[in-house]
């Protein structure tokens, strides 16, 4: 059984914003502190930064308008602290203490990945899917449903009628979508909205592809401070992840679909 939600979903369109301030703080340095709180819905969105960059709302506004519309910003950004940022200094330690467990994928996420990726090229809007065993449920915004059925004739489909869906009908928050973006792999916090020395976005990748890699769950667990992790020093795990999100294009396009695409 698996849901996932598409790039358009109020809370990954927050996760594309938080994605696309991270990206940005990256054009300024090569390893900033950053980390990104976004709330929108109903004409605002709310954003909270924390970095070692300076970063204005002149430059995050026209990331909002592109990804969300003509909503109002509210922007608020500080200094990271500088005692966490003085423990970094010297080299790239674990930022955050945290369990994770990366699981393989399964044959069930993959195929409801490719369906959701082939309905949003049709119909750029809000929409979430499940797959429980052969049945599936398609909740698509301004769809053709009389096309839909035609495509999928034995899906549940928009149960509850045809709906608009988006930022003016239902807010959307940053890490509210875990576990479409992770399937059954866990984590104790959020993909999206962090810099690379955020044990929460580099060990959870790193742990993921190593979980793709030997076709088992792998577990781990760090202290904020480690040096190494699976014996590894941390920086190489940085480095991995690092390859992994320039791969599929930065941290905004990380956080369309999550771990689990097609």
């Amino acid at each position: 059984m698996f849901e996932k939600v598409n790039p358009y979903h109020p809370d990954k369109i927050a996760d594309r914003i938080a994605g696309a301030i991270v990206d940005l703080c990256y054009t300024k340095n090569h390893d900033p502190k950053v980390a990104v709180e976004v709330l929108i819905g109903h004409g605002v969105c709310h954003i909270i930064v924390e970095t070692s960059e300076d970063i204005s709302e002149r430059e995050v506004s026209p990331i909002v308008r592109r990804i969300a519309g003509n909503v109002e910003t509210d922007f608020v950004c500080v200094q990271q602290d500088r005692i966490l940022a003085g423990n970094q200094a010297r080299e790239i330690r674990c930022g955050d203490n945290g369990i994770f467990k990366g699981v393989p994928v399964t044959y069930e996420q993959n195929k409801l990945a490719d369906i959701a990726q082939t309905l949003t090229a049709k119909y750029p809007s809000d929409g979430k899917y499940v797959l429980d065993g052969d049945k599936l449920i398609i909740c698509q915004s301004n769809a053709d449903e009389v096309e839909l059925h035609r495509e999928f004739p034995n899906a549940v489909i928009n149960p509850l009628g045809h709906w608009t869906g988006g930022t003016d009908v239902d807010a959307g928050a940053t890490n509210r979508k875990l576990g479409s973006d992770m399937g059954d792999s866990v984590t104790g916090g959020g993909l999206h909205g962090k810099d690379l020395s955020k044990a929460d976005v580099s060990v959870n990748i790193y742990a993921w592809l190593k979980a793709q890699r030997e076709g088992r769950p792998i577990e781990l667990s760090c202290a904020i401070g480690d040096a190494t992790v699976d014996g590894r020093p941390y920086s190489e795990i940085v480095e991995i992840a690092r390859t992994f999100i320039c791969a599929r294009g930065g941290f905004e396009k990380f956080a369309e679909w999550g771990l689990i695409c097609q």
